[in-house]
């Protein structure tokens, strides 16, 4: 299958390519949160920052900031077309990059930070919209599947990239990458992308028009459950990024060897959404995804358990969070391609209010599991299994107490 345009000077894409510039605009997230993890100490040394649970707000400045201008784009996006309001972003992002080289301070980096997530919620919101723009049903979680696996290479990556920058160069180089890479995705969209909404589609940018979808969104109850649960489960990954290096460094001691295990956590995901990519179709999202969060559930039940008993040695701990985090890459494409699949027609909007409920969601949980970090790995296994909890009561509500069964055979 090929992406057609509305501009007839630009080549159609194939399947692959789709999928992998997709993932490269989704990429710009995770790249601007993993690949500054192995700097973060020097980060606030340089800016005189001593605490270390302070630092974890270089991360939560920027989920913010992305949570918070999703509202924004996603309206825009469907008044404008998707492509615009996209290199729009880019342009803020790689701009904010650029100027966190030469900040004095870090009340300025954080500031900066901020600004830099929500340039960075146009590629979250609109690249979601797009894919709901040419796929539907188990086609667009199977698309997502894809997309998340190869973004999903981008935290096996990052790390080393940044742990090789530092030791060569001081942590402000890691912004000078961060532009320049999302310099080269701005030169591709412009180049490559098709314009996926058509005129006849696109809604007017009205308060009136934008409080009625909004309507339409938050009064569906499967898209509403499943976005919130997704947020919870979501909040568990930020928990851990916030704290990964306090605990891989700080508690397991593994000093250069982090960026290698914080990779091995990154490919089980990868792993885990490309079985989902091959499974979809086949199974359906529900049942995948409701067995996987069970599963989420009872890996981090057993986990919390054990941390009560003392410091887990590391192979315990990597086995038992990273039978969670597999979980999580049959949970998180299904969830998002649920809760989008009843809002097709107005995809813009529906990717703001739900990239924003699980995005300020995911980072405040994330922020308040990460503050709870006491020197062991006990708050971010309970808050592992909370989340998980209260991500399955949701699952509940959307689904009226009925689990695993596919609501058409397209589901």
């Amino acid at each position: 299958m090929t992406v057609t345009t509305e501009a007839p000077g630009l080549p159609a894409l194939s399947k692959p390519q789709f999928v992998a510039l997709m993932a490269m605009l989704m990429a710009i997230n995770a790249i601007s949160i993993d690949i500054m993890l192995p700097g973060l100490q020097e980060i606030g040394a340089s800016l005189g920052v001593a605490d270390e649970n302070t630092r974890q707000y270089v991360i939560t400045a920027y989920l913010l900031g992305m949570g918070c201008a999703q509202l924004f784009f996603g309206p825009l996006s469907d008044r404008f077309g998707r492509k615009l309001p996209l290199l729009g972003g880019l342009g803020v992002y790689a701009l904010c990059a650029l100027a966190i080289v030469f900040v004095p301070s870090f009340a300025g980096l954080l500031v900066l930070r901020f600004m830099q997530g929500i340039g960075a919620a146009a590629t979250r919101v609109i690249t979601i919209s797009i894919v709901r723009d040419v796929y539907g049903g188990r086609m667009m979680a199977e698309v997502m599947s894809l997309v998340m696996m190869v973004f999903m290479i981008v935290p096996v990556i990052a790390p080393s990239v940044g742990q090789l920058i530092m030791i060569f160069a001081e942590w402000h180089m890691i912004f000078v990458v961060i532009c320049l890479f999302a310099a080269l995705v701005a030169t591709l969209v412009t180049l490559r992308l098709p314009e996926t909404l058509s005129i006849e589609h696109r809604r007017p940018f009205t308060v009136a028009s934008i409080v009625d979808a909004f309507g339409i969104v938050l009064s569906n109850r499967v898209s509403l459950c499943y976005s919130l649960a997704a947020s919870f489960i979501f909040g568990s990954l930020f928990g851990f990024i916030n704290s990964a290096q306090q605990i891989l460094v700080g508690i397991y001691q593994l000093g250069n060897w982090f960026p290698l295990v914080f990779a091995g956590f990154a490919s089980m995901m990868a792993v885990a959404s490309f079985a989902n990519s091959r499974l979809v179709k086949r199974y359906g999202m529900r049942r995948l995804s409701h067995g996987a969060l069970i599963g989420f559930a009872l890996a981090s039940f057993v986990w919390a358990m054990a941390s009560l008993y003392g410091v887990l040695p590391l192979w315990l701990f990597v086995v038992l969070y990273g039978a969670a985090m597999f979980q999580f890459g049959l949970i998180g494409p299904n969830f998002n391609a649920m809760a989008m699949e009843p809002l097709g027609h107005v995809a813009g909007t529906a990717s703001s209010v739900l990239g924003f409920t699980q995005t300020i969601g995911g980072a405040t949980i994330g922020a308040l599991i990460g503050q709870a970090f006491d020197g062991t790995v006990t708050p971010l296994a309970v808050g592992f299994l909370s989340v998980s909890v209260i991500g399955l009561v949701f699952v509940f509500i959307a689904e009226k107490g009925r689990l695993f069964s596919p609501h058409n055979p397209s589901h």
